[in-house]
This record gives structure tokens, sequence and C-alpha cells, in this order.
């Protein structure tokens, strides 16, 4: 495995992703992500984190609404 392979699981880890309940064959497909590929994933978990109380909050209120 390269520097450049461990660098981006790390950087996955490092955001939050669970790089350690990933198989070998996911850490595979992760490790030959290219560079614009990995910032578009990471891109993507941020705007979700970004949002991810509110999303969780409707849920919680809608959920008790219906129930």
């Amino acid at each position: 495995m390269t520097t450049e392979q461990d660098a981006t699981l790390h950087a996955l880890a490092a955001a939050g992703f669970p790089v350690d309940k990933f198989s070998e064959e996911q850490c595979a497909v992760f490790r030959e992500l290219s560079a614009p590929e990995l910032e578009l994933i990471l891109d993507i978990k941020r705007r979700l984190d970004a949002v991810e109380p509110e999303v969780q909050a409707h849920s919680v209120v809608a959920g008790a609404a219906l129930f």
C-alpha cells in the first residue's frame, strides 16, 4: 500500500467514516479513489453532517406526531 493510499483511508477515518469496520475489499476500493473522487466523498459527508441535527429533529418530531 502506498503512502497516498494510506492517506486516503486516514482522511476517510478523520471525516468520521468507520474505516476500521470496512472489509478488506471495501478498503481496496477506497484505496483506489482518485483525489477528486475522495474530495467528492468528503464534501458529501461534510454536507450531510451539517444538516444531520436538523434531519434528526424532523424525524423525531414527525415520528412522534405520527404515532
